[in-house]
């Protein structure tokens, strides 16, 4: 499997994770000190985001989608741009994304990020 296809494969388990929604993914997904930025700038910690995607009363997104995703190989790290369509009931839009995977030993983790609107 390439690295394009490994990153792909867990896109797409991100975009799942994200319509479960699906905490777990997101503990293992993120490094311990990933450096992720929200759209109005502020830093975002791994606890916010795996705490944000804990399963409350109803679903936060019935449809999720990714369209122009770009996956940049580059050998133990990868770098992911894509745009996301996000529906649900407290939000309904288009958030542009940038993601930093890096693998370390024989698992790929997220280091860093940043959504824009």
């Amino acid at each position: 499997m390439t690295v394009h296809d490994e990153i792909a494969a867990l896109e797409e388990r991100l975009r799942l994770a994200e319509l479960g929604p699906d905490p777990d993914f997101f503990e293992q997904a993120l490094a311990d000190d990933a450096v992720m930025v929200s759209q109005d700038g502020a830093s975002m910690s791994k606890a916010k985001i795996v705490e944000a995607h804990r399963p409350g009363k109803g679903p936060k997104f019935t449809r999720v989608e990714m369209s122009d995703m770009r996956i940049i190989d580059h050998g133990t790290a990868a770098v992911v741009t894509c745009t996301g369509f996000y529906e649900g009931p407290q939000f309904t839009g288009t958030l542009k994304f940038m993601r930093v995977w890096v693998k370390n030993g024989d698992r790929w983790q997220i280091v860093a990020g940043c959504v824009s609107g």
